[in-house]
């Protein structure tokens, strides 16, 4: 009886953690299509079959990134690996606008998960996912408002501040104690691990301050750095297939 109603508890933390995860894409994906709506109007619209070929090399570049992740070890506990993986996500969402990016980093962390499967009950992976919208949508939103070199550099710096505000509070409210929950860990045995790594680490607070913070910190610099660079140099072989395909069509 009692392995039934630990099996039942188990079963409806699952489908809780779920419910969250879907609210949490529909509620981006609705935001992201709504400024889409209002105020990229003026924007020449992709067709679907390049807004879903676009999309899809995008996402399939993202999961490769994230498979290639690695702890930063002097800054956070080995379970906060960092990877590059909003780069190629970044990449699309500006050439194609907010929705590419968060149906980009829903399929990169699909993909992730068929072919490695996941090693923290979801959660890491879920993490992954909300965290890098909010890097990627105050970005590209910034910078679809007005495209251009200021306001892509603006976008990068909202969006790696927003990130690193957005995933401390959500780590601390929310992903570290369903953590805890779904592998049935104390906090303190969390906040331990912090501690070998920081002695300032004492509770989930510190914990996010001192390791979560810099850490999505770090990563939001060195992407925007790189996002920065890049796009402006692979943006015009984009544009070039875009005009291409007008020239076709005329």
């Amino acid at each position: 009886m009692e392995k039934l109603k630990a099996t039942f508890a188990a079963a409806k933390d699952n489908l809780g953690f779920l419910g969250v995860c879907l609210a949490v894409f529909a509620g981006l994906f609705i935001i992201a299509y709504l400024f889409e709506r209002l105020f990229m109007k003026k924007r020449r619209r992709f067709s679907d079959t390049h807004f879903i070929a676009y999309t899809a090399i995008f996402s399939a570049m993202a999961a490769v990134l994230m498979l290639l992740e690695f702890p930063i070890a002097f800054i956070a506990p080995g379970f906060y690996k960092l990877d590059f993986s909003e780069l190629p996500v970044m990449i699309a969402t500006f050439y194609l606008g907010p929705v590419a990016g968060v149906t980009s980093e829903l399929i990169k962390v699909v993909l992730k998960l068929l072919i490695r499967g996941t090693s923290t009950a979801f959660v890491g992976d879920f993490a992954n996912f909300a965290v890098g919208c909010a890097f990627v949508l105050p970005a590209s939103m910034i910078y679809h408002a007005k495209p251009g070199k200021k306001t892509a550099l603006l976008g990068l710096t909202a969006g790696t501040l927003f990130m690193t505000v957005f995933g401390s509070a959500f780590n601390a409210l929310y992903l570290i104690p369903k953590f805890a929950q779904l592998f049935h860990m104390e906090l303190d045995s969390i906040v331990a691990m912090g501690t070998e790594v920081n002695r300032h680490i004492t509770s989930v607070n510190t914990l996010v301050l001192f390791a979560v913070a810099p850490f999505n910190l770090i990563k939001g610099v060195a992407v925007s750095l790189l996002t920065f660079l890049l796009y402006k140099r692979i943006s015009p072989l984009m544009h070039m297939g875009d005009r291409r395909k007008q020239l076709k069509k005329a």
